[in-house]
């Protein structure tokens, strides 16, 4: 078949890390993304380029990293970024070639604005956004429909909410949980608390409303993949499934730590051989996605994509190969610049402020987790460092920083993270990053000289 003509189906959800049946957690119901792994290709260990929702999305759509497409913190409401003028969205690449192209859901990757306005910044045919899950399944099953009828290839771009924080009637005072008003807890199989928080009673409760909500969006996910096969497109359609970054628990999203950055990537094309539940071992970045489909679809991978295509990888066959991958927080709720690499066995992390040491993403008055900390304690600082070895302290709770036998690790390290910064143009090289919020307070206070 010539790939030239295959459709494309990318769905993604917020905030789920790698917490799915496929990923080793038992407790979790995910038949249908488990099912996808199975007759696709899973990667292991796939990292965000940020551990929050609009930079990682930023980088997943453009094949950019933050610091180069310009979304160094949230898009909507007061936070305000944007992609950068001339940043093309993967939608606009395909449009370009011919696809029809649909963005059903979630939209987080540049400027939330209506959804006419966003459907011409990015290059979709139509835009429509909002709705709880089985909202985004309908719409998405309708447009596969009307897709299948007019026999030109496709990209649907397909986002779920679920399951992130949701505020709801039942949520205990001062705590916005997992489950709205419209999904349940599940425990039928127990609870897995992840190994960075404590594991408590309240954890439990927590955690299980957070298995809810996955078996919720996963089930949604199912109904979208089971009309794309009643329909017959399953054999001429790349089907990506991949969450934007970490559970949105204390020590996980928000942080630079790995239960920040990991993410769920799984892969099925049948027509290209990326198929029969093979597993991905290396070290794969978001911004493999862009050039990962490009590449799957006989296109040339643009120069200014940094990320490397992963599709010699899912067939088997040598490929080049991230031999480290990179990530950075730079604003979420409040502006905490940090950046970081990570090779197959060490993290180092750099902090340029001394903020808390752990930004909390309970969205909660009152957490019910706690999360597990090293020897620095709940309510210290950044270090201005920290350095982990990844197979002795799998959770990065003993910062070895300061260790003699751990030195030429912190100086490689080092230079290749300030090597990276040169590369993507950080704009901390130069000192501490504006925001739009910073821009609109000067507007309101009027013209004037400044400092004198």
């Amino acid at each position: 078949m010539d790939s030239r003509g295959l459709n494309v189906l990318v769905l993604h959800c917020h905030d789920l890390g790698r917490f799915l049946g496929c990923y080793g957690v038992p407790t979790v119901d995910s038949p249908n993304l488990d099912g996808l792994a199975a007759s696709g290709v899973r990667f292991s260990r796939a990292f965000s380029t940020a551990p929050q929702c609009s930079p990682s999305r930023a980088s997943l759509f453009t094949g950019r990293f933050p610091q180069q497409n310009g979304v160094l913190g949230l898009t909507h409401a007061q936070f305000g970024w944007d992609l950068r003028p001339g940043e093309r969205h993967l939608a606009d690449r395909l449009a370009e070639l011919g696809y029809l192209t649909s963005l059903i859901g979630v939209h987080h990757e540049s400027r939330v604005r209506p959804d006419g306005e966003v459907a011409r910044r990015l290059g979709f045919d139509e835009v429509l956004t909002g709705g709880q899950g089985e909202v985004v399944a309908d719409r998405a099953i309708d447009r596969l429909v009307r897709f299948a009828d007019l026999g030109r290839p496709f990209y649907l771009q397909v986002g779920f909410r679920e399951p992130h924080r949701l505020p709801g009637r039942r949520d205990p005072a001062d705590v916005m949980g997992f489950v709205g008003d419209h999904m349940s807890p599940y425990a039928e199989r127990g609870v897995a608390v992840p190994d960075y928080l404590v594991d408590d009673a309240s954890a439990r409760e927590e955690i299980a409303e957070l298995q809810g909500a996955v078996r919720y969006m996963d089930a949604c996910v199912g109904r979208v993949l089971s009309k794309l096969d009643d329909l017959g497109l399953a054999e001429n359609t790349i089907v990506v499934f991949v969450t934007d970054h970490g559970l949105a628990l204390p020590r996980a999203k928000c942080t630079l730590y790995d239960p920040g950055l990991e993410i769920a990537l799984l892969v099925r094309a049948p027509a290209l051989g990326w198929q029969g539940g093979r597993i991905v071992t290396d070290l794969v970045s978001g911004i493999d996605l862009v050039p990962t489909l490009l590449d799957g679809l006989g296109r040339q991978i643009p120069a200014d994509v940094a990320g490397l295509s992963q599709a010699p990888a899912m067939t088997g066959t040598a490929g080049r190969r991230h031999q480290a991958v990179f990530g950075q927080l730079t604003y979420h709720d409040y502006y905490d610049p940090r950046r970081c690499v990570r090779t197959g066995s060490r993290k180092l992390i750099v902090n340029f402020s001394s903020a808390p040491s752990i930004m909390d993403a309970s969205q909660s008055w009152h957490r019910r987790c706690t999360p597990r900390v090293g020897l620095s304690g709940p309510a210290a600082s950044h270090p201005v460092a920290e350095l982990y070895d990844l197979d002795a302290d799998p959770t990065e709770m003993s910062n070895v920083i300061d260790d003699p036998h751990y030195a030429d690790d912190r100086a490689a390290l080092m230079s290749r993270l300030r090597q990276w910064l040169i590369e993507v143009g950080d704009p901390l090289l130069v000192g501490a990053v504006g925001s739009p919020s910073h821009d609109e307070a000067m507007s309101a206070l009027g013209p004037g000289r400044g400092r004198s």
